[in-house]
C-alpha cells in the first residue's frame, strides 16, 4: 500500500459513523504509562490505525478535509481556529471516539497543543508494536489512564454539550487527519510535571507542554 493510500484510509476513519486526567505512570510488561509538543506543519499524511477499509466516497471526504486543514494552516489559521472549525463534522467512529474521550478526560485543562499531543501519543502507541494495536485498546489497557476502570475498561461519560467536548472532537479530527504535526512517532510516554516516575530516567525527554512532560525511547 502506498503512503498516499495509507493517509487517505487513516484520515477517512474519522468519518465512518459509529459510537461516541492524567494517568500516573504504571507499567505493563515493563512499559511506562503514556502521558504527550506540538509543531505546526502543512503535511497532511495521516496516521494509520486499525479500521475497516472505508468506501471510496468516505475516503474522498476524509482526504478533502485533510487537504483543507493543511491549506487553512498554511494560510495563517491558528490552531484554535482549526479546532473550532473541525469541532463539528461527521460522527467519529468507535476508534476515533476513544481518542476524543481520552483527550477530554486526560487533557481538557491543557492547551490545545497539549490536547493534540495526548491524542497523537495514543496513536503512536497503537502503531509502535509495543502496545495494543487499536486506539481503543491503547486507551483501555489496564492501569494506563486513570479515568478508565482498569478491570472493566469502562470509560465515564462526557458532557457532550460542553465546550471541552467540542474541543476534544476538533482536536481528534485534526490528529487523525494529521493536519497539524505533533510529537514524533517514537514519543510514547508522558507524565504530569508534579511527579517524577523512575521510568523517566530511562527515556529521552522530548519536550514539556503545559503540565505534561513527554518522552521517547
Amino acid at each position: 500500500m502506498s503512503a498516499g493510500s495509507e493517509s487517505v484510509i487513516a484520515a477517512a476513519m474519522l468519518f465512518c459513523v459509529g459510537g461516541s486526567g492524567q494517568a500516573l505512570a504504571q507499567t505493563v510488561n515493563n512499559l511506562p504509562v503514556v502521558q504527550a509538543v506540538v509543531k505546526t506543519t502543512t503535511d497532511a499524511a495521516a496516521v494509520v490505525a486499525p479500521t475497516a477499509v472505508p468506501t471510496a466516497s468516505v475516503a474522498s471526504l476524509a482526504a478533502d478535509v485533510a487537504k483543507e486543514a493543511s491549506f487553512l494552516q498554511s494560510n495563517g489559521w491558528p490552531l484554535y481556529a482549526l479546532v473550532d472549525k473541525y469541532a463539528a463534522g461527521e460522527p467519529l467512529n468507535d476508534e476515533a471516539n476513544c481518542v476524543a474521550v481520552a483527550v477530554y478526560h486526560e487533557a481538557r485543562g491543557e492547551s490545545l497543543e497539549g490536547q493534540l499531543a495526548v491524542a497523537k501519543v495514543i496513536m503512536n502507541r497503537a502503531r509502535s508494536g509495543k502496545y495494543p494495536t487499536s486506539w481503543c485498546g491503547v486507551v483501555k489497557q489496564p492501569w494506563q489512564f486513570s479515568f478508565v476502570n482498569p478491570r472493566s475498561g469502562y470509560m465515564p461519560s462526557v458532557d457532550q454539550s460542553s465546550a471541552s467536548w467540542r474541543k476534544a472532537l476538533g482536536v481528534t479530527r485534526l490528529a487523525v487527519a494529521n493536519a497539524v504535526q505533533t510529537v514524533p512517532e517514537d514519543c510514547l510516554w508522558y507524565h504530569a510535571d508534579y511527579v517524577a516516575p523512575s521510568w523517566g530516567r530511562r527515556l529521552t525527554r522530548v519536550e514539556k507542554i503545559g503540565a505534561h512532560i513527554f518522552y521517547r525511547s
